[in-house]
């Protein structure tokens, strides 16, 4: 499967987002983990260790795991990813927080947050860069 005679396959694609995906977690999670050990409130850690992660996705994302569609500007580009990211990753790892956090604890929610977004998040990355659906 590839995407053009230039492009890297498809396949190739998801695994790289997934590498990249393992380590936004990594950066989310520090970053969340350091900042509830210090006291602050889980959602506002949430989108500190969020806010991280994500400017590391788009920067790695962009370079190394998606080829950047020529008609799509970087500030566009971005954009597009900043605000599907917000929408998507923050709002279910959020959610997550919320709904289970009381239930199973506030670090196990943000885990479950993070790998239920991570499927959603390969389109809308895919979508934002490359400025494909599918």
């Amino acid at each position: 499967m590839t995407d053009g005679p230039a492009g890297r396959s498809l396949v190739s694609k998801m695994v790289r987002f997934g590498a990249v995906g393992v380590a936004n977690s990594l950066i989310d999670l520090c970053i969340f983990s350091v900042l509830l050990w210090f006291g602050t409130a889980p959602l506002f850690a949430n989108l500190l260790g969020w806010f991280g992660a994500v400017c590391f996705s788009y920067f790695a994302n962009s370079r190394w795991s998606f080829e950047r569609a020529g008609n799509l500007r970087q500030g566009r580009s971005f954009l597009r990813f900043f605000t599907l990211g917000a929408i998507i990753t923050l709002g279910v790892s959020s959610g997550a927080i919320v709904a289970l956090g009381g239930l199973i604890g506030i670090l196990p929610a943000k885990i479950t947050g993070l790998v239920v977004a991570a499927v959603i998040s390969f389109l809308a990355a895919r979508w934002s860069i490359e400025d494909r659906v599918l």
